[in-house]
């Protein structure tokens, strides 16, 4: 009976061992494969939080460089990249392996010494001189160790270039004003010291005193309107204007000018009407055809013409047959002060903001305004205006 026993006992013991056995292999499946999902979880959740923070980087309208602790790139986001023109991945790289700036490594060496520095302006070396501001500092551990460094860079490119068009747009005021302000002045000394008593000096002291104070005021006047014009402060009484009555007027208007150097008219503009503040319009007129007559040679011939063009769009032009523009002044010709003949243009009485406001009139009705000249055969200025009619 006991080896019966005995046997039965060893079959169950047998039968527990294997039952366990297959429970503790079922429950170390299950385990694994919740460590294998909790795994994947963390790797998914891991990836989801690099994601949202390159995203986060990229957004970013400030280029951000993150260095590790050897100085080799971690991260860049867009904005870096585009601020210095790269395509390529740069991580694992170092600042001269990417961007060979060595003023940008000596900015890292630095930071490393002192911790951290604000507002520092770096020149990129190349065509476009863009401009950037710097802010650095060193990333520490909770112990205090070095972990990396982090740089941010603004685009200060904008700004400097507002910066220099402000001080040339000062000193080219400056300058304007000082010619015509200085002859009056010292007319006016000249009449003082005893000059008064010939009534013939001074008569002609008088007409030099009063046509350089016309000429500050012509200068007032259209510093103040292309002030406006820039500043969008100008409304546009937009209405439908016919554009050849218009002209017709305009050369009425500068007759006298024109028959001084025996120049002759020509209004070959169809009956065009364009929807534009008829006022501001005669304005670029008169400037476009005053030059004209100006810079046009004696004897010659100004011409008015134009016609539809594609996309309701009226392209008119303005052309002399002077000695025409250079061509490296092409592309400056609308610039505010600009002068191919700085000193023919002073002594015809212009203030250099002639052209600079028939395009900013231009534009503010929705056309473009160019140029185009051959040396010696004369200028044409074309623009564009929305057509008012069918």
């Amino acid at each position: 009976m006991w080896p019966s026993l005995t046997i039965l006992a060893i079959v169950a013991l047998v039968a527990v061992h294997i039952w366990w056995r297959r429970k503790f292999l079922r429950q170390q499946r299950q385990v694994q494969i919740e460590m294998e999902d909790f795994q994947r979880h963390q790797q998914q959740t891991t990836t989801d939080a690099k994601a949202q923070q390159q995203v986060l980087f990229n957004s970013m309208l400030e280029g951000l460089l993150l260095l590790d602790r050897n100085r080799r790139i971690y991260l860049a986001n867009r904005a870096f990249k585009n601020l210095f023109g790269i395509k390529t991945e740069l991580r694992g790289k170092t600042i001269m392996e990417a961007l060979r700036v060595r003023e940008l490594a000596e900015i890292v060496e630095r930071v490393e010494g002192e911790g951290q520095m604000f507002d520092y302006e770096l020149k990129l070396p190349d065509l476009s001189e863009r401009w950037l501001q710097v802010n650095a500092a060193a990333i520490s551990n909770s112990a205090g160790e070095r972990e990396g460094t982090i740089l941010v860079f603004h685009d200060l490119t904008r700004l400097k270039q507002l910066e220099r068009t402000r001080e040339e747009f000062v000193a080219n005021v400056s300058h304007e004003l000082r010619t015509p302000l200085s002859l009056i002045k010292g007319y006016v000394e000249t009449l003082l010291d005893g000059a008064r008593n010939n009534p013939e000096v001074a008569e002609r002291f008088l007409k030099i005193i009063e046509r350089n104070a016309q000429r500050l005021d012509l200068l007032i006047q259209d510093l103040l309107t292309i002030s406006a014009l820039e500043a969008g402060r100008v409304k546009l009484n937009l209405q439908t204007v016919e554009l050849r009555p218009l002209v017709e007027k305009v050369l009425g208007d500068l007759k006298p000018p024109a028959d001084n150097k025996s120049i002759t008219f020509v209004n070959q503009l169809p009956d065009l009407v364009a929807t534009a503040d008829a006022g501001r319009l005669e304005q670029v007129f008169a400037n476009l055809v005053d030059n004209a007559i100006k810079y046009g040679r004696t004897q010659g011939t100004v011409t008015v013409g134009g016609g539809r063009t594609e996309g309701a769009k009226i392209e008119i032009f303005v052309q002399d047959d002077g000695p025409g523009i250079p061509p490296e002044s092409l592309d400056r010709i609308f610039e505010r002060f600009y002068r191919v003949d700085k000193a023919r243009s002073r002594e015809q009485g212009g203030t250099g903001l002639g052209l600079s406001i028939v395009k900013h009139i231009v534009q503010n009705h929705g056309g473009k305004v160019w140029v185009k000249s051959e040396p010696g055969k004369g200028a044409t200025f074309f623009f564009t205006l929305p057509t008012g009619g069918p």
